[in-house]
């Protein structure tokens, strides 16, 4: 048996180092793009993509300031030098500029202008060719340098944001771990007292870590996963590692602390631990399997990484920890700091006279303890009345990142709309827009609607571009037709670009209406169709998709997570009670969220002066499915211990103490590793992981002081012998 035991922990071992290698290239397969599959907006990227073959479905903008105006003959000859070298460029599929169209629309307000590039690739993600595109950009303005000393070339657009954001990510998660490991190891060796017991929960979360991105950019190569796995599996990996890794190798160290020897003990604390371990591992996982049912690329990425990441913790755990603790046996205790205590069969570590004593005093006075702690957390969890999940107002985009600079700039020029356009394919069910009056007139009148609306700065299609005569359309080029006309000639793009004063929020309102009025109220023809994409499209599709799921994510994760713990424990009320406690500090710290982000007190100090005045969709909906399986880890700890000392023979006024006792060190321990995980993460750049980190910390806080150490045991005392209802006390278990 002990022979099976080391081959089992070689062969994780084995294969844990071999995926180790493959972890460093994860992140340049990883994507920042957000796609909605099935909505309206990827709907229309497909349409332009295949029935259009439009060359500018993904497309950046190069911001040009310095030079001549465009509609000077200078100006015109240092723009067609410009042109002509994107047109040579590797993944350029079009490019259009005031040369082409001689619109007004690509002149800036500051004698600016820019100009229209049009990516494809079919080997490598569209977002690989920026790097290209930037030093492109570098030579040409070094080139012209000579000439317009002021010249300044920059790019920008959603895939050059993109680009960015994924530099701002991998900055964020170095920057984290750089100030994570220092500090949880200093907190291991606290709780420990001995630098080899606390480097192995160190080393399970390094490991568990490599392995996720390592399979996660396996899975890249078949699946569009999000830039946030990495930023997930780092923040994950080392709070759930060195958790579980916390718990084993406390429960081993308590074991040998008896006399035993290294392999007996670390059967015991494989036995105890481990099987503890599983059941908040399974709580974990189910959490991260319900966000798989939401078809947005960035949720679904965060539950695979979640789900192996607490996989990959828990199996490391139970199987190479327990061995290396056999072979450490005693030696666990090298490294031992001056003032910590050596182990010896007279101490039982984590006994905890003082928590002891508190226990005593929480089942003493059970109903004063839910209601000194219940109310401060009722008050905080009824702010998540207010939360608002549209998308946040403001610059909240990384500002040292050349692309938001180049969209200040374009914005300066009052231009920044391009980016943010909205984009309608229109289609007409018998007469063809190219080849017929009616089908021409019918999206001149459209076009002409929408040019009306006061929030439109202007409106571009087939009709703008041939000046409303249709005798015109063979004289436009190919590129022209491809990107505004099917080759059917059915079905044409419109776009729309609003005004500045137009906000995101009300951007989104707008595309909903557009797609409530409909094509035939709109183009007055019966059986028209209208899509509506572009960047405010695919945000209404997001927040649509997140309120839609959100009910059933819940629905799957409390169903699941009460039948593990119903396996687990065979206790009913241990299951509800359970429950109901996640969901109050899930409530708590949405509570906090809405406080401190939405509403701006305190917000200053995480680097968003003034607050957000939203908290982005996919905040909510991933917080709650993974706060409610961190919660879960500190309650099944102390649930544990609390049955096991009452199959010992202890009556329930006793061993809640004791197992407080024995599991609330542990626990402030774990917390404060946890806690420190997730706050590194508030400091960088990336709002979203900033929103989710101050989530996941505050959850962690309240949930392993008031709720565990409070709460938790009042409940447990008030309930009695139905706590073990109907599975029982049976001996037979200890």
């Amino acid at each position: 048996m002990r022979f099976l035991r080391f081959l089992v922990a070689g062969i994780v071992l084995a294969a844990a180092l071999a995926l180790l290698p493959f972890s460093f290239h994860a992140e340049r397969l990883l994507e920042t793009a957000t796609r909605v599959e099935g909505s309206q907006a990827e709907t229309v990227r497909n349409e332009l993509a295949d029935r259009f073959r439009s060359p500018f479905v993904d497309r950046v903008v190069l911001v040009a300031l310095g030079l001549p105006a465009a509609d000077s003959d200078e100006g015109a000859e240092a723009l067609g030098m410009i042109v002509a070298a994107l047109k040579a460029q590797n993944g350029v599929s079009g490019v259009v500029s005031y040369l082409d169209l001689r619109d007004s629309v690509f002149l800036g307000r500051n004698g600016g202008t820019y100009i229209l590039v049009g990516l494809a690739s079919t080997d490598v993600p569209v977002e690989s060719l920026v790097p290209g595109l930037h030093t492109l950009a570098i030579s040409l303005e070094g080139q012209l340098k000579s000439r317009y000393p002021a010249v300044k070339l920059e790019l920008t657009g959603e895939i050059p944001l993109n680009f960015d954001i994924r530099m701002a990510s991998a900055n964020d998660v170095r920057r984290s771990e750089s100030l994570i490991i220092p500090a949880t190891l200093g907190l291991l060796l606290v709780a420990f007292g001995s630098l080899m017991a606390a480097l192995i929960p160190l080393a399970v979360g390094q490991l568990a870590i490599a392995a996720t991105l390592a399979i996660t950019g396996f899975l890249a190569h078949r699946w569009h996963l999000s830039i946030l796995v990495q930023n997930l599996a780092t923040m994950l990996g080392l709070g759930l590692g060195i958790d579980y890794g916390l718990l084993m190798v406390s429960r081993f160290r308590e074991a040998i602390s008896t006399g035993l020897s290294g392999p007996e003990a670390s059967l015991i604390a494989a036995r105890q631990a481990g099987r503890t371990l599983l059941i908040s591992a399974s709580t974990v996982c189910i959490g991260f399997l319900a966000l798989l049912t939401v078809p947005i690329s960035e949720i679904r990425s965060i539950g695979i990484a979640g789900f192996l990441v607490a996989g990959l913790s828990v199996l490391l755990t139970n199987t190479l920890v327990p061995a290396v603790l056999a072979l450490l046996g005693r030696r666990i205790d090298m490294g031992r700091l001056p003032f910590a205590p050596k182990l010896d069969a007279h101490r039982t570590l984590y006994t905890g006279v003082r928590w002891r004593r508190w226990g005593k005093v929480i089942v003493a006075h059970p109903w004063i303890a839910l209601v000194l702690a219940g109310t401060p957390l009722l008050m905080l969890a009824l702010q998540v009345r207010h939360l608002d999940t549209s998308v946040p107002q403001g610059d909240w985009l990384p500002q040292s990142a050349e692309s938001v600079h180049a969209l200040h700039t374009l914005e300066h020029m009052d231009r920044g709309a391009i980016v943010e356009s909205l984009r309608l394919i229109v289609e007409l069910p018998n007469d063809s827009i190219a080849q017929t009056d009616a089908g021409w007139n019918a999206l001149d009148g459209l076009t002409k609607r929408l040019a009306s609306d006061p929030r439109s700065d202007r409106v571009i299609s087939i009709t703008t571009i041939a000046e409303g005569n249709r005798s015109s359309l063979p004289g436009l080029s190919r590129e022209t037709r491809r990107t505004l006309l099917s080759s059917d000639g059915r079905a044409a793009l419109v776009e729309i670009l609003p005004t500045g004063s137009v906000s995101l929020r009300d951007q989104v309102d707008w595309v909903r209406e557009l797609r409530k009025t409909g094509a035939p109220a709109l183009t007055g023809v019966s059986g028209a169709t209208l899509l509506v994409g572009g960047i405010p499209a695919l945000n209404a599709d997001y927040e649509t998709i997140i309120r839609d799921h959100f009910p059933s994510v819940m629905g799957l994760v409390v169903v699941g997570t009460f039948l593990a713990l119903l396996c687990g424990f065979r206790s009913i009320f241990v299951a509800i009670k359970a429950i109901a406690l996640n969901l109050f500090s899930v409530a708590a710290s949405f509570g906090a969220l809405v406080l401190v982000f939405q509403d701006g007190y305190g917000s200053r100090f995480l680097g968003v002066p003034g607050g957000t005045g939203s908290i982005f969709p996919l905040v909510p909906i991933v917080t709650f499915a993974i706060v409610f399986g961190l919660s879960m880890d500190y309650e099944v700890f102390l649930v544990a211990r609390v049955l096991e000392a009452r199959r010992s023979g202890l009556n329930e006024l006793e061993a809640i103490p004791e197992g407080m006792a024995r599991t609330a060190g542990l626990i402030t321990s774990a917390a404060a590793i946890m806690i420190v995980v997730f706050a590194a993460f508030t400091f960088g750049g990336f709002l979203v992981v900033k929103m989710i980190g101050f989530t996941l910390a505050v959850a962690v806080l309240i949930d392993a002081t008031v709720v565990r150490i409070i709460i938790g045991p009042a409940l447990l005392r008030l309930a009695g012998d139905w706590n073990w209802w109907p599975g029982g006390l049976d001996k037979s278990k200890i």
